[in-house]
């Protein structure tokens, strides 16, 4: 009996680490024909949008399907998402971009696929370290915005390719003076091939959205320049693709000192896009999605990448939402997908050779139009004007200093908002509502009660280093703008959840201060831990008492037992 329990217990060890062995024992095989029909659907969209943000990311279209075989069947088996699909994504193909300036041509590669390997190994060390919330970290008013501006910047890199003209790599503004310079010089098939697969996948993601856009229009154009000679009219095209699989390989480890704030970054980025997707299409029936084990696997999978000579790799919004309305089960609809792009690397590479640049320069065009969200940033702006500045702050960012300075704008400037909402937590005057119990807010807009003789205040949120001072101070200037002065100051404590040491500091002080002005200074509702903090204070303390009440009613009838 004993050894079966251990074994029970070592399988359900291995389980949480290796999540699909659990859906693998509940599998069912009416799920197969679901999977697998998502996965052709979203192999439809993943192949050529790998190929397309590869070159986004500077790199040849092989590493993008190099990224995806290696990536979706390690997230697989490690992650905990049913409908997530890992492979590559606008946002970290242009962050590898970024990364990848000035790294001379023949290296770009071996450059990207150590990048992988650093992010890979950051992410997987976060996850262990069960740091999942940091990517919770960056507002969501600053992500819109910092999305937005990825966005534009994207898309002016794109437009050289949709004109078929050269337009030298620089910044948003930069790259986009450089197209408009360039117009009269445009050649008129390459705009026609572009603008006209702009129109198509536009047309049917309106009108057919079941319909794979991307593998129509990737098939069509080929089909134009095969049938037609564009190739030999000047319409630039992908060119020869080597054939076959990837060797592993460990990259030179030489630049990993000089890549590593921006492995940083992007794993900052990926981690908050690829936990945000899980989470947007998980449902009630399966498994609660867990970050830190998406960390573990999204890391994994990188590392995988990284030694197939990929770069780093993400969920993303588009594929997930294809493979989920396409109807995923589990994790088998992505080993389906894994295997459409083993047969296109292993068969089909010779069929993409007559793909149109201007083809790819048209799907990222279409593809990040979706990070632009101006709905969304209208929809803030309704509901908080500041917010809507921290957004066009963050837009401001990328755009003027480019998408990796961007990703640490965003983090500064959430930090910051962090910092200031921490340091100015409300504190407010209290009355009680006639006839009840309730205590709330001196604003003026309804009748309250209050009790001669004492006040109330209420201070929100923890008291600590950064806000204890600032807190106390506040609450002095409004008793002390009371007339007649107050005999008994209650603090509704009931809104703090904890007590630093340097707060307990400021609110001796603040007793202090009171006991000067003839006031004492109540305690009301405290919570468990910091109760007790206070109370082993008080018995160390040599200043004037501190009464402790139960909550803010119990103040107000010692109060009026005692006047």
């Amino acid at each position: 009996m004993s050894a079966i329990t251990v074994a029970a217990g070592e399988t359900s060890a291995i389980a949480r680490w290796i999540p699909a062995l659990a859906w693998l024992r509940a599998y069912q095989p009416a799920w197969l024909r679901f999977d697998a029909v998502a996965g052709l659907t979203t192999a439809a969209l993943v192949i050529p949008q790998s190929m397309a943000y590869a070159t986004l990311a500077g790199l040849p279209v092989q590493a993008g399907l190099y990224t995806a075989l290696a990536a979706m069947p390690v997230y697989a088996l490690l992650g905990t998402s049913r409908p997530l699909s890992v492979s590559v994504s606008s946002m970290v193909s242009i962050l590898t971009a970024s990364a990848l300036v000035g790294i001379p041509p023949e290296r770009v590669p071996g450059t990207a696929a150590l990048l992988a390997l650093l992010f890979g190994a950051t992410v997987l060390l976060a996850g262990l370290l069960r740091l999942g919330f940091l990517a919770e970290f960056i507002s969501q008013p600053v992500l819109v915005g910092f999305k937005a501006g990825a966005g534009l910047f994207i898309a002016s890199g794109q437009l050289g390719k949709l004109l078929g003209v050269s337009v030298p790599s620089a910044d948003f503004f930069q790259q986009l003076a450089g197209a408009v310079v360039r117009l009269p010089a445009a050649h008129p098939p390459t705009v026609v091939l572009g603008l006209g697969s702009i129109a198509l996948l536009l047309a049917l993601k309106r009108w057919a959205p079941r319909v794979p856009g991307p593998l129509v229009v990737v098939v069509l154009s080929i089909a134009a320049v095969q049938s037609l000679g564009l190739a030999t009219q000047g319409v630039a095209v992908i060119g020869p693709i080597p054939p076959g699989l990837p060797t592993p390989a460990l990259p030179d480890l030489a630049d990993a000192r000089a890549l590593l704030v921006a492995a940083l970054g992007i794993a900052l980025m990926s981690s908050i896009d690829t936990i945000g997707a899980g989470r947007a299409f998980a449902t009630r029936q399966e498994p609660r999605l867990d970050a830190n084990r998406e960390l573990v696997a999204l890391g994994a999978a990188a590392i995988g990448a990284g030694l197939l000579r990929g770069y780093p790799c993400d969920g993303g919004m588009s594929q997930t939402a294809v493979n989920r309305a396409a109807g995923a089960r589990t994790q088998v609809a992505q080993l389906v997908t894994a295997g459409m792009v083993l047969l296109t690397l292993t068969i089909l590479t010779p069929l993409f050779e007559s793909l149109p640049q201007a083809v790819l320069g048209a799907l990222v065009l279409v593809a990040v139009a979706g990070l632009v969200d101006v709905a969304m940033l209208r929809r803030i702006g309704v509901i908080r004007r500041r917010d809507l500045a921290l957004s066009l702050v963050a837009v401001a960012g990328v755009l003027v200093l480019g998408v990796l300075n961007g990703v640490l704008i965003a983090v500064l400037v959430s930090m910051l908002v962090l910092l200031y909402q921490t340091n100015h937590q409300p504190v407010e005057l209290l009355g009680r509502e006639p006839g009840t119990q309730h205590w709330r807010a001196l604003t003026g807009a309804q009748p309250v009660e209050t009790v001669p003789g004492l006040v109330v205040v209420r201070a929100q949120g923890r008291l600590y280093f950064a806000n204890a001072q600032r807190v106390t101070d506040h609450l002095s200037a409004l008793v002390e703008g009371i007339s007649p002065s107050p005999r008994v100051v209650v603090l509704d404590a009931s809104a703090i959840p904890d007590l630093e040491f340097t707060a307990l500091q400021a609110l001796a002080g603040l007793n202090q201060e009171l006991q000067a002005r003839g006031a004492a200074l109540w305690l009301a509702g405290l919570h468990r831990v910091p109760r007790e903090m206070v109370q082993r204070a008080l018995a160390l303390y040599e200043g004037p008492s501190v009464r402790l009440c139960d909550d803010v009613e119990a103040a107000v009838a010692a109060f009026e037992h005692e006047a």
